[in-house]
């Protein structure tokens, strides 16, 4: 009989163990998942825009003599004009609204990503009569490089009708992120001036690069002490805020229901301990009837629990760490949706920490009654039906 005890005990020991392990392994792969995926995303944003945007409601006149300003600023790396607007491209029956971005083929490395991410083409081809497209436009329309590109620009000629563009495809890009590869077409900057009718001295922006984008609200800061109010400042933060506070809410609200799995798992230290008290009771009874201090019986049942816990904790971070391995090295995802071959994992130390303390905590709690319970039996309830 004492020996199905032993080994009904020792069960409920491991489920237990098992129990907190899997919560926290949980945990661990699911926040690594979302701050991989989160911080993905956020390279691919700042890879395609600058880091920070300088605008003007009626657009930027001297603009090279703001640039030069805007380099001197401690941490940034550099600075460029840019022209965008809205046009039309026509493909036989077929229209599509498209963002149109006037760039300077030499200074626009300096500013954005977009040389890293052309897979055909040259970015320095990139003159008066080319333009450079997005992977996903030019499946869409099936278009190739040297094909020809209709622009149709709202601006009136002489005679009231839109000005057509022919412009040659000189180069293709993806960034892996469907509505940049989409809608996005570079081409050369005074092109740009042209189709929308701005004088050659006007720009509509100017991007400015960041040796640390972490720094992007404090640059700003300087940006406006330099150039004043008139002028509208926006870092990558402004732009995507809504998108990277979304990510934000779901990486910690999915923290918050895995750590309800790790709650759960506690109750069954909870159960251990009270049927370990139930089936000691005898034990606890001669215990006290020898000298033994509510302390040092509440201490053992914490110590066991706590131990429960801490070994599930320790395996939970084991199994979360090599499975994170195992997802980042060998688990594909497709590459014309994520533009990378692998689930992108990243474990931060942070993270790490507070998915730790969270347990230990939850742990602590979950042994603090049947403890309480232990240490409350009197030795002669304890002995009086022995």
């Amino acid at each position: 009989m004492f020996a199905k005890k032993g080994h009904f005990l020792a069960f409920l020991n491991v489920m237990s163990i098992l129990g907190i392990a899997i919560g926290v392994m949980a945990l661990i792969v699911v926040t690594g998942v979302m701050t991989g995926f989160g911080n993905n995303l956020r390279e691919k944003i700042i890879g395609t825009t600058p880091h920070i945007l300088i605008e003007k409601e009626t657009g930027i006149r001297d603009f090279e003599k703001i640039v030069k300003d805007v380099e001197v600023i401690a941490g940034v790396e550099g600075a460029a004009p840019y022209v965008q607007g809205n046009l039309f491209l026509e493909n036989q029956s077929r229209s599509l609204g498209v963002i149109v971005r006037g760039i300077d083929p030499l200074q626009e490395p300096k500013i954005t990503k977009v040389k890293e991410y052309l897979k055909q083409g040259n970015l320095n081809d990139l003159d008066g009569n080319g333009v450079i497209i997005g992977q996903e436009m030019a499946r869409y329309f099936d278009y190739h490089l040297g094909d020809q590109v209709t622009l149709i620009s709202p601006v009136s000629g002489i005679s009231g009708q839109a000005w057509r563009y022919e412009l040659t495809i000189v180069g293709i890009f993806q960034t892996g992120m469907a509505d940049y590869d989409m809608n996005l077409i570079l081409v050369q900057m005074g092109k740009a001036q042209e189709m929308m009718g701005l004088p050659p001295d006007l720009a509509t922006g100017i991007g400015v690069h960041l040796r640390d984008v972490n720094q992007a609200k404090d640059i700003k800061k300087e940006i406006y002490g330099l150039l004043g109010y008139s002028f509208l400042v926006k870092t990558w933060i402004d732009i995507n805020r809504n998108l990277f506070d979304a990510l934000f809410l779901e990486k910690w609200g999915l923290f918050i229901i895995l750590t309800l799995m790790v709650m759960v798992a506690s109750f069954n230290i909870i159960s251990t301990l009270v049927v370990t008290v139930t089936s000691k009771t005898h034990d606890i009874g001669i215990m006290k009837a020898l000298g033994a201090t509510r302390r040092s019986i509440r201490a053992i049942f914490l110590n066991q629990g706590m131990l429960i816990g801490i070994t599930g904790i320790f395996f939970g971070v084991i199994s979360g760490v090599v499975l994170s391995y195992i997802l980042k090295t060998y688990v594909q995802v497709p590459t014309e949706i994520y533009a990378i071959d692998h689930v992108p994992v990243e474990l931060k130390l942070k993270d790490m920490f507070i998915i730790i303390v969270s347990a230990l905590v939850i742990t602590y709690l979950a042994v603090v009654y049947p403890a309480a319970k232990a240490a409350g039996l009197q030795p002669v309830d304890a002995l009086r039906y022995e």
